[in-house]
């Protein structure tokens, strides 16, 4: 799968050869060992630069009552698109990176949640893909959650898009 060979760094830079799956089970191993409950949280975020549109995917591992930390992949594609279609496509990212990770997350029984940066207030642009961004995560069996609930996409990737 394509999603396993991109590149995973933390929020302070430090890259990280191995895939996202590899790097979620020892992430899980790790701190299951140190006792720490987990549970994962998956969101993208995008900003637009004339025409190209960076995007941030995060993978956020809160440890209940104790903190958390992050894995981002970042991206740069060139093109025009609407809103929608950028709302999409992050919700697209996520779920993408959620697949990848489910079954390592189901063994080792962590609970995952699917963030997506869209406002579910109408009077907001990113709501034109509130339904169809909505109805695609819970499709696929994630829990779905949107802004203002939605911090993996809307705090984490956003700090490093």
């Amino acid at each position: 799968m394509e999603t396993q060979q991109q590149v995973w760094q933390n929020m302070t830079g430090k890259i990280f050869q191995n895939s996202i799956t590899q790097l979620v089970e020892e992430a899980i191993i790790r701190e299951q060992a140190n006792g720490h409950r987990l549970k994962v949280c998956v969101g993208s975020d995008s900003h637009v630069y004339g025409d190209a549109i960076n995007y941030a995917t995060a993978v956020v591992f809160i440890r209940e009552g104790k903190g958390a930390f992050t894995f981002i992949r970042k991206e740069r594609e060139i093109q025009k698109i609407s809103i929608k279609e950028r709302m999409l496509n992050e919700v697209n990212k996520s779920v993408e990176i959620a697949y990848a990770i489910c079954a390592v997350l189901d063994a080792y029984g962590v609970e995952m949640e699917v963030h997506a940066d869209i406002n579910t207030d109408p009077d907001f642009k990113s709501n034109v893909a509130l339904k169809d961004a909505m109805g695609y995560i819970l499709g696929m069996g994630y829990v779905f959650k949107a802004k203002p609930y939605a911090f993996a996409s809307s705090n984490c990737a956003d700090m490093m898009v």
